[in-house]
């Protein structure tokens, strides 16, 4: 287990950064198969005659897992390192697909439920946090970007997924034995790929001095929940995906019954095609707002997200189903923000709360991902059901959801105003935070890299090492 050590992946002198990236996107693909559970729902319900409420729970419990166990283990992860962090990833999400394999063969639904909802779901907390401290450290310049790209593979993961899936379950055959070796076939493959990542991973070998200057303002995981910044950043996040899930939960019926009394009513094929347009706005958003943010700054982008959101929403309510265009591309707009809002909160975070522990503090703030996954489809949902109920068709079932999700975003833009640098009071010591940065001490973290190097270089390094620890404790 020394591999996974933290010490054994600092970078050795002249290491190309841009190999980070790609060591994260082995990872955020491979999870971001979650977002393609849809293509199992049917198969599931027809093969083991489950209800369509019983075959979204494995989905529904990873979602719940992923923010809860970003938000317990993030401490962890930040403390033992993004290549530990990885291949706990790896093999609670691999072993995950593996338990639903056993439990599509024997047919016991519980075992999927297990499997792919409660220990693939952690799997998906730990691998969504476990490269973002690290892309921030490499890429301090470009932040957002940085994450964007990594967050960009969990929204695109789906597009690998879906097909794929479909494929398998059509050449397997969608009956618990063909369902069972599609899982069994994803666990395999998946556990190659994250295997990549888990390899390739870096952190920086920061000096002493860089040490210090990073470590002046930074808070820790501990100290920034107790801050009004973090607790406004979780409204900020958890309305923004309240309003982008609001829709991408529905999207198809949603297209459908808001058309249904025009001339020319959306076929259940055309609808497939908007769900394909929203995951294509989804991914892009990850990486053109997030990159767009490192040049406009995070309050801006937000600002955008949350006053332009609210705009999209209002124009859809008050269009109603005037314009079959005007609503695609309003609702693709909002989902570019929704991928958007995950891909810059983690370089907002950096920007407030410094480098020292940001992905411990970004698993906190998923929990209202957590929240949000279910606030959106309830809103949705219950009012579209009640409105059936009481005889309403066509815009009418979702105008009063559109309402809501505009005051939401609105408050959510009042939060974000709200958001002033962190106190003071709540900065870590710089000797702390250098350690942390370091994974175990200045000295310590500094050997082991000198190790990699020959006797000379290394007797060079170590000398100064203990020059500039004692610029550390001044």
């Amino acid at each position: 287990m020394g591999l996974l050590d933290r010490s054994r992946t600092v970078a050795h002198p002249g290491w190309n950064r841009w190999l980070v990236p790609p060591a994260a996107l082995a990872i955020h693909l491979s999870i971001g198969q979650a977002y393609a559970w849809s293509v199992f729902k049917t198969p599931l319900e027809k093969s083991l005659g489950i209800s369509g409420t019983a075959s979204a729970l494995p989905f529904q419990l990873g979602i719940v897992m992923l923010g809860l166990s970003a938000a317990l283990g993030g401490t962890l992860v930040e403390r033992k390192g993004p290549r530990w962090a990885m291949f706990v990833s790896l093999v609670c999400f691999c072993s995950g697909l593996l338990i639903s394999a056993a439990g599509a063969f024997t047919q016991q639904y519980w075992l999927i439920v297990f499997g792919y909802g409660i220990v693939g779901g952690i799997g998906l907390g730990i691998g969504y946090i476990s490269p973002v401290s690290t892309l921030i450290k490499w890429f301090p310049d470009r932040p957002g970007m940085a994450t964007g790209i990594a967050i960009m593979g969990f929204g695109g993961g789906a597009l690998i997924a879906s097909p794929w899936s479909s494929q398998m379950l059509a050449s397997f055959g969608a009956t618990p034995v063909g369902i069972g070796q599609t899982f069994l076939v994803h666990g395999v493959v998946y556990a190659v790929f994250m295997s990549v990542g888990v390899l390739l991973i870096r952190v920086p070998a920061q000096s002493v001095e860089q040490k210090v200057a990073a470590s002046a303002f930074n808070v820790s995981a501990r100290n920034a929940i107790k801050t009004p910044q973090f607790w406004c950043l979780w409204v900020v996040l958890c309305f923004n995906v309240t309003a982008g899930i609001g829709i991408l939960e529905k999207a198809a019926p949603m297209l459908v019954d808001f058309f249904k009394n025009t001339s020319t009513p959306i076929a259940l094929t055309a609808a497939a095609g908007f769900v394909a347009l929203l995951s294509a706005a989804n991914m892009a958003g990850r990486i053109v707002w997030s990159s767009t943010s490192d040049l406009v700054g995070r309050k801006n982008i937000y600002r955008l997200y949350l006053g332009v959101g609210a705009l999209m929403y209002l124009t859809i309510a008050l269009a109603g189903d005037s314009s079959k265009l005007l609503f695609v591309v309003s609702a693709m707009v909002i989902l570019s923000f929704y991928g958007g809002g995950f891909a810059t909160i983690p370089a907002y975070l950096k920007d407030l709360f410094g480098t020292y522990q940001v992905g411990a503090i970004h698993g906190r703030l998923l929990t209202a991902w957590s929240v949000a996954g279910v606030l959106g489809p309830l809103i949705v949902n219950a009012i579209a059901d009640a409105g059936k109920s009481a005889g309403r068709t066509g815009p009418e079932l979702y105008t009063a959801s559109f309402y809501i999700m505009i005051t939401l975003l609105v408050i959510g833009f009042v939060a974000n105003e709200l958001i002033r640098p962190v106190n003071a009071r709540f900065h870590e010591p710089a000797t702390e935070a250098a350690s942390h940065e370091s994974g175990s001490g200045p000295v310590k973290t500094d050997e082991a890299t000198a190790a990699k190097w020959n006797a000379a270089e290394a007797e060079a390094v170590q000398s100064e090492v203990e020059s500039e620890e004692g610029v550390v404790r001044k």
